[in-house]
């Protein structure tokens, strides 16, 4: 299969760590963010990596190259500007090089121990159009929750003060080719908001829940978290 990793965030939070680096590139126990998130699909079945890079982005292919050092293929989605998390599949649409098959989409800032063959077996399973990976975690209030029905994710409630549950949106995600159809005519999108919700008032949408280790490396804070604990993919 085929994944897309979305590492062109500027990680302004970051900073001044992120003045040098990109957050890709932020190194956690000896490797880089997205050599772990690499990994992760990887294990599961990923041979062939997009990497949609904007910032410092020259930094990123010369680290990366064509993958054959990491044992994967890689080329490169080029966002000139940011256009927002569907950017990629917005430039694959321009470039007439949308993905065929389904495929994983994954937040390049996010480390999540899911089994996404399980996770895949339920994506095919209920014929769903886009699958959610949902990280279970203590205190949800910070993060967009999902409110399910059976499977189905209805909606996403971004930062409630009462969470109807305790999963929330983990970045990890296995789409179906239709969803280029859903951006083609667009500049710019974000498929939390473009994508997701349509699919959802369609019954297409479903969530799988996972309760594994999942990290947010957006802070100081959190980082300093995954470098404590993130031993990898089980």
């Amino acid at each position: 299969m085929k994944a897309i990793i979305l590492a062109g965030g500027e990680g302004t939070r970051l900073r001044p760590l992120t003045y040098k680096i990109p957050k890709a590139l932020i190194p956690i126990r000896g490797k880089t963010l997205t050599e772990h998130v690499i990994d992760i699909l990887k294990k599961y079945g990923a041979n062939e990596i997009i990497l949609s890079i904007a910032y410092k982005r020259e930094a990123m292919k010369d680290y990366f190259k064509d993958g054959k050092e990491f044992n994967i293929g890689i080329s490169y989605v080029e966002e000139p500007e940011p256009l927002g998390t569907a950017g990629p599949l917005i430039i694959l649409n321009k470039q007439n090089k949308q993905l065929k098959e389904t495929f994983f989409m994954v937040n390049g800032d996010n480390l999540f121990n899911v089994n996404l063959k399980e996770m895949l077996e339920f994506h095919k399973k209920n014929k769903a159009t886009a699958t959610i990976g949902l990280s279970r975690i203590e205190d949800p209030r910070s993060y967009g929750v999902a409110v399910l029905d059976g499977d189905k994710i209805a909606e996403f409630i971004e930062k409630p003060k009462d969470p109807p549950t305790n999963y929330i949106n983990s970045g990890y995600y296995i789409l179906e080719p239709e969803v280029f159809e859903l951006i083609k005519d667009k500049e710019k999108a974000m498929i939390e908001k473009d994508i997701f919700p349509i699919l959802a008032k369609q019954g297409k949408l479903y969530g799988f829940k996972c309760d594994n280790m999942w990290f947010d490396t957006g802070t100081p804070e959190r980082l300093a978290k995954v470098r404590k604990l993130w031993k990898g993919p089980n």
